[in-house]
């Protein structure tokens, strides 16, 4: 019965056709309707630039 089930999925299976865009969503890239959502720049770590100004 699973191979009958498999089998009937696979014909309903879509080809990766982006294989360049598999990395940025490996990686944690954001998409939003299909565009890549960019980060502001004003995100920052500001924990370790406290850290360097109170030394």
């Amino acid at each position: 019965m699973a191979f009958k089930l498999i089998e009937s999925a696979q014909t309903r299976w879509r080809a990766v056709n982006a294989l360049h865009l598999v990395a940025l969503v490996r990686a944690g890239a954001t998409f939003e309707e299909g565009q890549l959502v960019e980060r502001p720049d004003d995100q920052t770590d500001h924990g370790t630039g406290d850290r360097e100004q109170a030394a």
